[in-house]
């Protein structure tokens, strides 16, 4: 497939911009190279993107069992919402009194992601899950900083955490403490109790962890961290599992990031567009970036927390990712987002219990929301690896599962159905995987081959890691 840069000619073109409307203004260093833009007609633009848009896999496509990515289907009514003139023709300039719909929008959806995760105050300023966790160090690290705690260093994170979760503490400037996990996938209690000090700031751990399992010693584990002086941070990637069903803010967690993208249904992957709200209890409120909203008797109003750690984005946050949030929460109520939560946990388990026919299971069920498969047994018997199943998935139209993590399993995969799959889809993707395992048994040349009825085949990885082309050339 070409290039936009290499169709058309010199001197074809389209007009999509309207007649200009207000006084031009020359400027004072203007450009003097022409800028290198693609010369194509309107037909040419049309073909060559809607011809990009069929190599793209999304839910709107077939399964997407990305583990811990939650990767269900939106319900176009949030989209419906967040395209409303009144939340998109705004500027985030204007006075509070003229933009009242939409700061009532961030108040009632802190209210309400409050009430589901046992959180009392919350900023929608993060643009995604990783500045969630960076935003929510830095509200620990200002904590123990406002006491004249200093000491306190040092951010314990399992090892089956996500790459994120260390990554943000050394941003965030802790040294970072890893724990082992048990035979169970969960902490390692003795260990967690070994690990923890006078040095200690928090711990970072999400529940269910990244195994899929929820964590039966998360009371103690909580309990071990604030006796020891340190803070409980709650990565919410797998919120999807327990929402309207147990509270972080319960579990004993004092601060909490929100995949709204993810748990709470706005189209994402490639990059974007993200939320990576952050709540906190009481104790921590004081240190919330600013401004956030409040409410009085005269309307809503902007404020800045007494203790604020500053910005961590321009303005509020990604503004129509939380509409879409909001309209997804009001839409399923209160029965309807713990409903959600127990669909989703009972698909992995059918899923879980349909593959372990000949699948190596790396935990014991029952799971939550994903599951995860150790085909090492398999790489060792047929030379096939996790890899090359999920390039075989990829002949079928699947999207295959998250590949080689959590690193804690060796030739892992990791899948996550979501609740929005019926039980006839599930039906055809576990009879995918399982006629794979066959194929890895009778023609294993086949999966290494694979795959070969797509429009790219298999590419050099490797090679592409090692060697990016991050630029045309035009070579």
């Amino acid at each position: 497939m070409k290039l936009i840069f290499e169709k058309g000619a010199p001197g074809q073109h389209l007009t999509l911009m309207p007649a200009c409307d207000v006084p031009e203004v020359e400027l004072s260093n203007p450009r003097t190279d022409p800028l290198e833009l693609p010369h194509v007609s309107e037909t040419e633009l049309t073909r060559h993107y809607t011809a990009l848009a069929k190599r793209v896999h999304g839910v709107n496509d077939g399964f997407y069992p990305l583990g811990s990515c939650t990767m269900k289907y939106n319900p176009k009514i949030n989209e419906d919402m967040a395209t409303l003139p009144g939340f998109t023709q705004i500027h985030p300039l204007q006075p509070e009194e003229t933009v009242q719909g939409c700061l009532l929008v961030l108040a009632e959806s802190a209210r309400l992601l409050g009430e589901i995760t046992g959180m009392d105050a919350m900023t929608f300023q993060p643009a995604a899950g990783a500045h969630g966790e960076f935003t929510g160090l830095l509200l620990i690290k200002a904590y123990h900083a406002h006491r004249n705690d200093t000491a306190r260093t040092k951010i314990i994170v399992p090892d089956s955490a996500h790459g994120t979760n260390p990554a943000s503490a050394v941003m965030a400037g802790f040294t970072v403490v890893n724990v082992p996990s048990g035979p169970d996938g969960c902490v390692d209690v003795e260990a967690l109790r070994a690990a923890v000090g006078p040095d200690t700031a928090g711990l970072m751990l999400t529940n269910p962890n990244t195994v899929g399992i929820f964590d039966r010693n998360i009371l103690e584990i909580t309990r071990i961290v604030h006796d020891a002086g340190g803070l409980c941070y709650y990565d919410g990637a797998n919120l999807n599992a327990v929402m309207g069903v147990v509270r972080p803010g319960d579990m004993g967690f004092d601060v909490i990031h929100l995949n709204l993208h993810k748990t709470f249904s706005t189209p994402h992957g490639g990059g974007g567009p993200g939320s990576g709200a952050v709540g906190c209890k009481k104790l921590l409120a004081p240190f919330l970036p600013g401004p956030v909203v409040a409410e009085d008797g005269s309307g809503c109003r902007l404020v800045q927390p007494d203790h604020s750690i500053g910005r961590v984005k321009n303005f509020y946050g990604n503004f129509a990712v939380v509409v879409r949030a909001l309209t997804y929460v009001l839409t399923l109520g209160r029965e309807g987002i713990p409903e959600a939560a127990k669909n989703a946990v009972l698909n992995a388990n059918y899923m879980m219990k349909r593959l372990s026919e000949k699948y190596t299971m790396a935990y014991a069920g029952p799971c939550m929301h994903e599951f995860v498969m150790c085909l090492q047994d398999l790489k060792d018997t047929t030379g096939c690896s996790a890899m090359d199943i999920a390039k075989g998935l990829l002949d079928h139209g699947i999207h295959p599962p998250t590949m080689y993590f959590p690193l804690i399993v060796h030739e892992a995969l990791m899948v996550e159905p979501t609740e929005t799959e019926s039980r006839e889809t599930m039906d055809e993707v576990c009879g995918v995987f399982l006629h794979l395992w066959d194929v890895a048994h009778d023609n294993p040349q086949a999966l290494h081959d694979a795959p070969t009825r797509t429009p790219v085949r298999r590419l050099d990885e490797v090679g592409a890691a090692r060697n990016p082309v991050l630029r045309y050339t035009g070579e």
